[in-house]
């Protein structure tokens, strides 16, 4: 017979990990469009803000391997990100050659949500993984969220 707190340990485990069936480490691509999303709106009520924010990793705007990160939409220039903030998002390349920052200034529309697929290290590695990115253009901001695969 279990005690109680055995009782507590398995359902802990068992409801987190396999009910859900998500590694608590990596965000999901759900989880990656509702960021997004959450982006669009704080940048709307109050642009300076949500960009203090998004650099800051507050607010919900850092999750995980999840990060909001932006850029002008006229100069490229980015003005929210862990790592990048300042460098030109059509400059940045995957580790194949791929000018998945181009692609984005290029074809992101207001409204609507696009996707890109390139490798990109995790949050602390420098190994490249398949990255899925998801992003929009919010007044003069492109915003994206992105998950690992």
């Amino acid at each position: 017979m279990f005690t109680k707190s055995a009782w507590l340990v398995i359902f802990a485990t068992v409801f987190s990990a396999a009910a859900f069936g998500q590694n608590s480490a990596s965000g999901t691509p759900d989880e990656a469009k509702a960021m997004l999303q959450k982006a669009v709106e704080a940048l709307k009520a109050d642009k300076t803000k949500a960009l203090d924010m998004f650099n800051k990793g507050e607010g919900g705007f850092k999750d995980r391997d999840l990060y909001v990160f932006c850029a002008d939409a006229s100069t490229g220039v980015e003005t929210a990100h862990p790592t990048h903030k300042g460098s030109k998002l059509q400059d940045i390349k995957d580790s194949t050659g791929f000018a998945f920052g181009e692609q984005m200034m290029t074809m992101a529309t207001e409204g609507q949500i696009g996707e890109v697929s390139y490798t990109w290290p995790r949050p602390g590695s420098k190994e490249p993984v398949q990255k899925l990115t998801y992003y929009t253009k919010v007044s003069d901001q492109i915003c994206a969220v992105g998950s690992y695969k």
